[in-house]
């Protein structure tokens, strides 16, 4: 009889495993997914910023081909390469995102509810940003679409990054406080915001050549002020939740790592901008990494107010497991 037992322990142990799996699969795939596409779509934004900066955006003169051809290979030059190589790219990551809205929809009996709406989501906005990207080029560079592209890319890159680390099974801290942990989040969002509209103010300046401009002519200063101004906020928010990690005990080590990472960003960012300003914009290098480095301090906030809400949701559902006991 003990051996009949243990043999059925043993047969239905790997079933259970099995089961185990399956059921999270899935979601480590939607993970690698959107941190995946995540970064593709950094690297497209960076390369946008590339293909502005060297005055590339219509060196394609249609669209969605370039010369009437998908390789226009007698065209070819630095500048053809630049904007075709930002639609191949921007293309490639327009299909991995319908390939991960799909796998959300299929897994989605193994997945939490929120997945397949997040990522139906985040395709409704690269499918905008497509329609944006085409604008720009139809519409010779039209300063409000050529934000509004780079606005809905950012809200975009932010939504991977939400869909990826809201997807990890993180630790918590036992002894946290959940209060601390909620205005940490708040804090988070809030600083995220204000980057993003000052990634705005700077897409203004940029699609408007509002630096030149105003040292030139003096005209388009307003438009540059403000961007100038927007630092302020910015920054200090950014900074607000670098103390935020190291002044609150108890947090989770990836929490204050994370927290830190913005803290880096921030100083490299407000370094870079300076020395951008300067130098009139005409060291492209430069212009390139500042564009990059606010896009990477806004997907790093991203992950730092998940992570901090995800915390406090567990640290809560804890306390009221302890308190019906």
């Amino acid at each position: 009889m003990t051996d009949s037992l243990s043999s059925y322990k043993n047969t239905k142990a790997p079933q259970s495993l099995a089961k185990g799996k399956s059921l999270i699969e899935p979601i480590i795939l939607i993970r690698r997914m959107a941190f995946g596409i995540a970064i593709a779509t950094w690297m497209v934004m960076a390369i946008g910023s590339a293909t502005r900066v060297m005055n590339a955006g219509l060196a394609c003169p249609d669209w969605p081909l370039c010369y009437g051809s998908i390789l226009p290979a007698e065209q070819m030059n630095l500048q053809v390469f630049l904007e075709w190589f930002h639609r191949l790219v921007a293309s490639t990551v327009g299909f991995a995102t319908i390939v991960l809205c799909g796998s959300g929809w299929y897994f989605r009996n193994s997945l939490p509810k929120w997945i397949p709406w997040a990522t139906s989501g985040s395709l409704s906005l690269v499918v905008f940003q497509g329609v944006l990207g085409g604008l720009t080029v139809t519409q010779l560079l039209r300063f409000d679409i050529v934000t509004a592209h780079l606005g809905t890319g950012l809200l975009f890159f932010s939504s991977l990054l939400a869909i990826a680390i809201a997807s990890l099974n993180t630790e918590t801290n036992p002894t946290a406080v959940a209060t601390k942990q909620s205005k940490i989040a708040w804090l988070g969002l809030a600083a995220a915001g204000f980057v993003y509209f000052q990634s705005i103010l700077g897409a203004l300046v940029a699609s408007q050549w509002a630096l030149h401009q105003c040292f030139a002519t003096q005209d388009m200063c307003i438009v540059l002020n403000a961007h100038l101004i927007g630092i302020v906020p910015a920054t200090l928010a950014s900074l607000a939740v670098l103390a935020s990690v190291w002044l609150t005990k108890n947090i989770s080590p990836l929490l204050r790592w994370t927290g830190s990472i913005v803290g880096l960003l921030v100083f490299a960012q407000v370094a870079i901008g300076y020395a951008t300003y300067k130098l009139h914009l005409q060291v492209e290098p430069l212009t390139i990494a500042h564009q990059a480095t606010g896009s990477a301090l806004l997907g790093t906030l991203i992950c730092f107010t998940v992570l901090a809400f995800k915390a406090n949701q567990k640290i809560q559902i804890s306390s009221g497991q302890a308190i019906t006991r």
